[in-house]
């Protein structure tokens, strides 16, 4: 179309007119593609930049100054930020993240593609049934999931102290115990999560061909053996980006468990609950702390991004 002008067969006269129509056409054509396209990617972007960039700056202005969200601003340059680094629950909510972040995902992961391997390929009984028991939790409201587990770990009340009493046991409550209760978060955190991610990776698994593992069966290849020489590679995309994605939603969703479940209590704080405390008093200060979770959480993800990184495998 390009040469179009070129190669019609037209009078010598004429010919100068025809090449300046076609001409015009294209570029006709190609403004109208490009206002297309500025007109459906511009309410997206000023979206993204009203809710997401302006709020992050406005963050990081405020957190140079001491408010309290109704008063005066008073500029402190970073003292908030010196205050912070020097708070040993500041660190102390810190390394519960990091926990958290360490210990649900390892779990959620692994058994989210073990369950995942288990029922989308083979012929295991009722696939459809554990596929929808699995995905349960995955509906439910937090605070209903955080209720259940409450009530199942109450000293007084719950399932474990009825069972502790069987075997006549001293049961006082998990959830109070500072050595315990990061463990019982994570626990809940990893039964609300497992079915959603493992639908997800039966999703990428499906596309895997058949023939790759009926090859391997001929070969001798032991089922463990192609989990991770076939299904693996094949679904590394699917698997990375789910990665990335669920460490960040873990700091979000660590805040709701937490104050759901605890309340704080027994040291269980996370970056978002400790941050929380400090909205109707420090506003300044609750800034400098969302501006460090906001850097941390984007690092964290350039960090996976980057360690996950390899070829993809075509088949």
């Amino acid at each position: 179309m390009d040469n179009l002008s070129t190669e019609i067969p037209v009078a010598e006269t004429d010919g100068e007119k025809v090449y300046k129509k076609v001409e015009g056409g294209k570029r006709k054509a190609d403004r109208a593609r490009i206002g297309f396209i500025i007109a459906t990617v511009a309410p997206s972007f000023l979206l993204f930049l009203l809710f997401v960039i302006l709020p992050v700056f406005n963050m990081l202005y405020t957190s140079f100054f001491k408010w309290d969200g109704i008063g005066d601003k008073i500029f402190i340059k970073f003292e908030n930020y010196d205050v912070l680094f020097h708070n040993e629950e500041f660190w102390s909510a810190f390394k519960n993240t990091v926990f958290l972040i360490v210990f649900v995902t390892i779990f959620t992961i692994g058994l989210a593609l073990f369950f995942a391997a288990v029922l989308s390929k083979g012929k295991t009984k009722g696939k459809t049934f554990f596929r929808i028991v699995f995905y349960i939790p995955n509906i439910l409201s937090i605070v209903v999931i955080s209720a259940i587990f409450s009530a199942i770990l109450a000293p007084s009340y719950g399932v474990i102290g009825a069972i502790a009493k069987l075997f006549h046991k001293t049961y006082t409550g998990w959830l109070g115990d500072m050595d315990a209760v990061m463990w019982c978060i994570t626990f809940a955190m990893v039964w609300q999560a497992v079915g959603y991610y493992m639908v997800m990776y039966i999703a990428g698994m499906d596309g895997v061909p058949d023939h790759l593992y009926e090859a391997a069966d001929l070969e001798g290849c032991s089922k463990i053996r192609q989990f991770f020489m076939i299904t693996v590679p094949l679904t590394w995309d699917v698997i990375r980006t789910t990665l990335t994605f669920f460490v960040i939603s873990t700091i979000n969703m660590s805040f709701l468990f937490v104050d759901a479940m605890t309340q704080g209590q027994a040291n269980s704080h996370v970056l978002l609950s400790y941050m929380y405390k400090f909205f109707g008093s420090q506003y300044g200060y609750a800034m400098a702390i969302g501006t460090v979770i906001f850097v941390f959480a984007y690092g964290i993800s350039l960090i996976i991004q980057f360690l996950t990184r390899r070829e993809t495998v075509q088949y």
